[in-house]
């Protein structure tokens, strides 16, 4: 059964992940380049493809929330919760860099973080290790869009690239912690469904 302070606390670190600036632990990566010089067309590449980042943290802090909120096994809750508590630093890093490149936060985010919050409860009420599949598959979704995107980069944005870098290790040691925890593997269908809605989300917020 849900605990209602389980759900003030929720809806608490929702306000805070749509709305407020994140606190992270870590420094972020790359402050050595910090006052790089680059061109304008750069710099306005560099900040949207960020700000996809900053949604895709959003999403995550969601969707990590609504998989803890219903999961059964108190051990996978604590897994999900220091997961989630790991991203804040994505976030943070991601809203840094943004400012430093004269870019903004996508407008669509509080849509994004209600979706994700939903289907990550959805995928808890399913069972621990199905919502753990879900957890595998999307950090290894988004590992795949951080490469993508270092390769689009300007070489000369080492800022910008170390953020991206580390951001890429995080995840796919996630994704290693929901496998160590006894993940299923999601059915092609679903896996595809979920490619699909991503580059839904990664397109319009590039722009949005």
């Amino acid at each position: 059964m849900i605990r209602i302070d389980k759900l003030i606390i929720g809806f608490d670190q929702a306000l805070r992940t749509v709305l407020a600036s994140a606190n992270p632990q870590r420094a972020t990566p790359g402050d050595a380049f910090s006052s790089q010089n680059l061109l304008a067309e750069e710099k306005r590449e560099a900040a949207r493809l960020m700000r996809v980042n900053h949604s895709g943290e959003v999403c995550a802090q969601a969707l990590y929330q609504g998989q803890a909120l219903t999961a059964r096994n108190p051990e996978i809750q604590q897994a999900l919760e220091l997961a989630s508590r790991e991203e804040v630093d994505h976030l943070a890093w991601c809203e840094t860099r943004i400012h430093e490149l004269g870019g903004r936060k996508s407008l669509l985010n509080p849509f994004w973080y209600g979706a994700s919050f939903a289907m990550g409860a959805f995928s808890g009420l399913l069972g621990d290790r199905w919502n753990l599949a879900f957890l595998v598959e999307t950090e290894r979704q988004v590992e795949g869009h951080l490469k993508g995107h270092l390769e689009r980069l300007s070489p000369s944005d080492y800022r910008t690239r170390s953020i991206i870098e580390q951001m890429k290790l995080d995840e796919a040691s996630h994704a290693q912690t929901g496998l160590q925890h006894g993940a299923a593997e999601l059915p092609f269908s679903i896996k595809l469904a979920m490619k699909l809605s991503s580059r839904v989300m990664t397109h319009a917020t590039y722009w949005v």
